[in-house]
Parts: C-alpha cells; sequence; structure tokens
C-alpha cells in the first residue's frame, strides 16, 4: 500500500504530562479495602504498585468526601474532610504521597453542581427560611399555583421531577421547616440540592476547596457535571429528559451525535466557562503541570471544545467516543471529529470506553445494539455475548490505545472485567433504581466490588471477604491471582498494551488516515521526531480485512492464525515495517 491516506492530527511534543496520559478511574467503594464490606482509601493506596506495574500515569478518584452517600458520595456534606466509611484525611495525604513515591499523578472527583442535603449551608437554608441569604446559595424557588406544583416542569436526570418540596424533606418532619411551601432545585437525586453559581459565596467556596487539596499535593480534578453549573435564569420550561452522558448516537449511524433543535436550560449554558476560567487562575498558582478536566455530555463536538481553550480547562471527556456503536464509519468519523474539534483549541484529545455510570464495556460490546447501551441490565434482560463482548473491546482498546491523546481506563477493563448483570433488586443501591420504580436499573452494575485473589471469601477484596454488593459466581477468573498464570489473560494483553504505547510514543504521534487504501478502519501513527517507526493499525469491525503489503504484523487483540494474512471481525492489529 501507499501512505497517502489523510492526515487528521499532527504530532506533538509532551510538553503537559496529561497530553499522552493513561489515567486509571478508581471507585473507591469498589477497589480494594483494608477493613470491610466497602473499598477505602488504605485499600487503594495497599494496591497502587499494581497500578504502577500495570503501566499507568496517573490514578483519578471518584469522591471520598464527608457524605450521608445517597448516591455513592456524588452527594458531598464536607468537601474538606473524608468520609470516615474510606479512613480519614491523614489517608488521603498518605495515598497521595506514596503515589508520587510511585511516579503516579493523583487527580480527585470534585462535585461543584450540587451538595448534599446533609450539607452545613443546605441545612443552614431550610432553617433560615425563603428569601434569607442562607436560600440565596441554592436553587429555592417558589411552586405556581399557590406553592402546589413545582416552579417549571424539569425532570431529574435520576427519574422523576427535578424539583422538591422544602416540606417533603423526611428530616424537616416536625420542624417549622414543614409548613414552608418552597421547591428547591435538584437534577440528579433529592437528596442532591443544585448550587446557585450566580452567588459569589459559592465561587469563594469552591476557590478555597481547590485550594485545600492543591495543598495536599493533588495533580488535578476531575469535574462532575461541568456543564450544568449554571442555569437558565428565566427557569422556561423544558420537554426532553436527560441521561446520564447525553451523547449518544443514532441507530443508523447516519450521525455521532444527533444534536438537539437547542440547547437544554439547564446544560451547557455560556456562563460556566468564566467559572472554569476563574479555576484556571487558582491552579495556575500551583504550576503549570495541575489538570483539569471536564465531565460535560455537550453536543456537538464544537460546543465541547469550548470547555478546553486555554484558560479554561485542559482535557473535556470524550462521551461521543464511549457511546459509539461499534461500526466501522461511525467509529471513524467520531475520531476525526474528536480530534479535530480539540485540536483547533491545542487541546489534547481523551479516549475512554467505560466508566462507573455505564455498562462495561465487555459486556455493552456483547448486545445486539451496540452504543451506549441501557441504563444497567438485569437477571430478566437480554444477557451479552460474553465472548463477543470481551473480543470487541480489547479490539476497540487496542485501536484506543494507537490514537494521540489522553487514554482513560475504569478499575477492572484491565481484566476484561464484564457487567454483573445478575444482580437481584433487593440489593441495589443506585438512586436511579428507586426513582425509576426500577424501569432503570441503573450503575450498580458496573461498580461491583473488584476480585483480587483466588481463593478467598470475597476474592481477597477485603480481609474479612464481605463486598457491599454481591461478587459474580464465577468472577475468581478475573482475580489478579488467576490472569497472572495466564499469558493470554486481560491483564496481561493491557501491560503489554501499555508498554508498547509508550515505547512508541503513541499518544503524541501524529494520525493519518489510510481506512480507504487498507480497509476496515485504519490509521498510521507517526512519531513527533521520528525516532519510533510509523505504526499502522488497522480494526476489523463486521467484516474481514486483509493483511497490508508491505507491513509486519507486531501485535494483536486476540490470538488468530496469521498464515491466512487476513484480520477477522472484531479484531486489532498493530503493524510496523
Amino acid at each position: 500500500m501507499t501512505d497517502q491516506g489523510r492526515s487528521i492530527h499532527s504530532p506533538c511534543t509532551r510538553d503537559q504530562w496529561w497530553r499522552d496520559a493513561v489515567i486509571y478511574q478508581i471507585y473507591p467503594r469498589s477497589f480494594a479495602s483494608s477493613r470491610g464490606p466497602v473499598g477505602d482509601l488504605p485499600g487503594i493506596t495497599s494496591r497502587l504498585d499494581y497500578l504502577r506495574d500495570l503501566g499507568v500515569d496517573a490514578v483519578w478518584l471518584s469522591p471520598f468526601y464527608g457524605s450521608p452517600q445517597h448516591d455513592a458520595g456524588y452527594d458531598v456534606a464536607d468537601y474538606r474532610a473524608v468520609d470516615p466509611r474510606f479512613g480519614t484525611l491523614a489517608d488521603a495525604e498518605a495515598l497521595i504521597a506514596r503515589a508520587h513515591e510511585l511516579d503516579l499523578r493523583v487527580v480527585v472527583d470534585l462535585v461543584p453542581n450540587h451538595t448534599s442535603w446533609d450539607h452545613r449551608w443546605f441545612r443552614e437554608a431550610i432553617k433560615a427560611g425563603p428569601g434569607s441569604a442562607e436560600r440565596n446559595r441554592y436553587m429555592f424557588r417558589d411552586g405556581k399555583n399557590g406553592g402546589t406544583e413545582p416552579p417549571n416542569n424539569w425532570t431529574s436526570v435520576f427519574g422523576g421531577p427535578a424539583w422538591t418540596r422544602v416540606a417533603d424533606i423526611p428530616w424537616v418532619a416536625g420542624t417549622p421547616a414543614a409548613a414552608d411551601r418552597q421547591y428547591y432545585l435538584n437534577l440528579f437525586d433529592s437528596s442532591q440540592p443544585d448550587l446557585n453559581w450566580d452567588n459569589p459565596e459559592v465561587h469563594a467556596e469552591f476557590r478555597s476547596i481547590l485550594r485545600f487539596w492543591l495543598d495536599r499535593g493533588v495533580d488535578g480534578f476531575r469535574i462532575d457535571v461541568a456543564h450544568g453549573l449554571v442555569k437558565d435564569p428565566a427557569l422556561p420550561d423544558w420537554t426532553e429528559r436527560t441521561e446520564m452522558l447525553d451523547a449518544g448516537t443514532d441507530p443508523d449511524h447516519t450521525a455521532s451525535h444527533p444534536v438537539a433543535p437547542e440547547r437544554p436550560p439547564m446544560w451547557d449554558q455560556d456562563g460556566v466557562h468564566e467559572i472554569y476560567r476563574e479555576w484556571r487562575s487558582v491552579l495556575d498558582e500551583y504550576g503549570p503541570d495541575r489538570l483539569l478536566v471536564a465531565e460535560a455530555w455537550v453536543q456537538p463536538e464544537e460546543r465541547l471544545a469550548r470547555y478546553v481553550r486555554d484558560d479554561e480547562m485542559n482535557q473535556a471527556f470524550n462521551f461521543a467516543y464511549l457511546t459509539c456503536p461499534w461500526d466501522r464509519e461511525a467509529l471513524r468519523r467520531v475520531v476525526e471529529e474528536s480530534l479535530s474539534a480539540m485540536d483547533a483549541g491545542g487541546a489534547p484529545t481523551t479516549w475512554v470506553l467505560s466508566n462507573h455510570d455505564v455498562v462495561r464495556a465487555a459486556s455493552r460490546l456483547g448486545l445486539t445494539v451496540t452504543g451506549k447501551g441501557p441504563n444497567g441490565i438485569g437477571p430478566r434482560d437480554p444477557q451479552p455475548d460474553a465472548e463477543k463482548g470481551r473480543r470487541r473491546a480489547r479490539a476497540w482498546h487496542m485501536l484506543t490505545a494507537a490514537l494521540p491523546g489522553s487514554y482513560y481506563i475504569y478499575q477492572g477493563e484491565e481484566r476484561d472485567l464484564p457487567e454483573a448483570t445478575m444482580l437481584p433488586d433487593d440489593v441495589r443501591q443506585d438512586p436511579a433504581f428507586f426513582r425509576t420504580n426500577g424501569a432503570e436499573l441503573g450503575r450498580d452494575g458496573c461498580r461491583v466490588p473488584l476480585p483480587w485473589e483466588a481463593g478467598k471469601p470475597g476474592l481477597g477484596f477485603s480481609p474479612t471477604g464481605d463486598t457491599w454488593l454481591p461478587q459474580p459466581a464465577d468472577w475468581e477468573r478475573f482475580t489478579v491471582t488467576r490472569e497472572e498464570a495466564d499469558p493470554d489473560s486481560g491483564l496481561h494483553f493491557f501491560r503489554r498494551l501499555l508498554a508498547r504505547r509508550r515505547a512508541l510514543g503513541l499518544g503524541i504521534g501524529g494520525l493519518k488516515d489510510v481506512s480507504p487504501e487498507v480497509g476496515g478502519l485504519a490509521y498510521i501513527n507517526s512519531a513527533a521526531n521520528h525516532s519510533h517507526p510509523d505504526l499502522l493499525t488497522v480494526t476489523a469491525c463486521a467484516q474481514p480485512v486483509p493483511f497490508p503489503a508491505g507491513w509486519r504484523r507486531r501485535a494483536s487483540s486476540v490470538p488468530f492464525d496469521a498464515a491466512a494474512a487476513v484480520i477477522p471481525p472484531d479484531t486489532t492489529v498493530w503493524f510496523t515495517r
């Protein structure tokens, strides 16, 4: 083949650590425990050597702050404290210090759209009453029709109305607030009241919170619901419901991310950018190497690129990639659009296939219809094809590792861990399950505690063997002890994959689309300084693809007979000259 192709990304230099970093997401409740059924910070610290050996550059910790845990820590009651379930502030400092000893960066979650209803501010607001300065920290409003109806028709992401009447809060019974007819906005659970970002006090508080954790050595922040902080002040009615990671694809693949006719009044308002410019200046006080990454469900990619302008965030999660179906043309379109949008602002593209909010890729890709997938899979649902899902997930990961940018991995992906699809209803804890009366099963299936050691109670997750959600009966094969002994395991696959990615400098390489010349989904990644050989990655989705002439096979996502010189479906192969 010739090398003509079409350039879709130029090589760059590694001037910022996150530009080509592999970042591993840790969901603290489910990673490892030092004492009981819930994972904790000492448990994470004890497993950091495992992550160093895996080959990642940084860890991102989901919330571990003081919280009543109505939404697994995303309902924060104290942003400057560690919830006792997870340990102490000293444990957090020890984790950060040990990670730095191992040359791992630490990124922590920040939840600025809402607090817990147990937060001191919200308790003060309820006590102070309507019209008070305390209530102005949140989105309190009078209801319609004499207070009998919510201020508008907005719905919660978790299901049900997005407004809760003060009198309906369980803990106000028997207090003067029991007669209060005002409502407060909660775009998620009623236990998560939305903050009012028009209030300067809120701005000052979060600048202080950023400095609190920067002073303790954190290397960056992942910003939860980054697109949601500012609302249209008119609070107009909106008939559509937004789902988690709502950057979905149409089933006919005619568009990688269909755009709503107008922006929802609660999402992606222009005022959010003032906040992030403010935060950028805070992080810059600590040097040029502190990261801000946005969780923003924003369409199209050009709107997402606004979050990564020079004076705002450094990265934004690429949900169009995560929610893309397993389809050659859809993937090709998303890759090019993602690189083009981020390149325009000089920011690295992020690539992610799973996280704590979606069905795991190894199961999602085994469904009849691929893409974002359902909001949970249960025993009564059609079950994924486990082998097909695992094979496609490895192929997609190998494609992802060959793309320039930053690569995020969700805990357990490195061991081919599937979704737990057989959880009974009586163990579920996700508020989405309860707010939709079971219509949505929620996210518990991707949050089941990790297996570590074969033959031990709880598969080594905790010293007691207890786990806050039950592990599937067949998960012993996904323990580290089992996978260490199998050279074809997911663990060995990922160790080799990440080592090769680093050695070849793929995260900062240029990218040329040679799909028409080669067939399948094909890219040449070329190093910035020509010190590494060009790498050709070819992914066969639905159809087999012949080996390209003049290239030698170096690695493949699954073993197969190379004598036929054909890449089978659901497989990725790396080639060099």
